[in-house]
């Protein structure tokens, strides 16, 4: 199986379980890997053999700053239904990283990762 990733897209959203996240919002990021078959692009040189990108970034966008989730869990299981249903893949990784959470420590970010197939 072939592979399309997005790396490191950057958004500001309000998901989170306290209430300062909810009200004040933070950084996201948002890493994809999109499983399908892209033999066909690549021999024939069309866009409509495989999957848009920017197509793919917006879809990403409207879920991440259009919606709040208490959990990166349900946010991360969201995107990839979303892209599970409007784009022509069979499997889809998704990591969402918050860099920034309000808990105490020092570490470089928390973060989830799912991995979801077409039903």
């Amino acid at each position: 199986m072939d592979k399309i990733f997005l790396q490191k897209m950057h958004f500001y959203a309000y998901h989170g379980v306290l209430p300062e996240e909810n009200r004040l919002g933070q950084r996201f990021q948002v890493d994809l890997e999109l499983f399908l078959d892209l033999a066909s692009a690549g021999a024939t040189d069309d866009l409509q053999k495989t999957i848009n990108y920017a197509e793919v970034y917006e879809a990403v966008r409207q879920e991440v700053e259009g919606h709040k989730y208490m959990l990166l869990e349900k946010l991360a299981d969201q995107i990839a239904h979303k892209l599970l249903k409007e784009f022509a893949i069979e499997e889809v990784l998704v990591r969402v990283t918050k860099p920034d959470p309000p808990i105490p420590g020092h570490y470089q970010a928390v973060g989830v990762e799912i991995k979801r197939h077409k039903a």
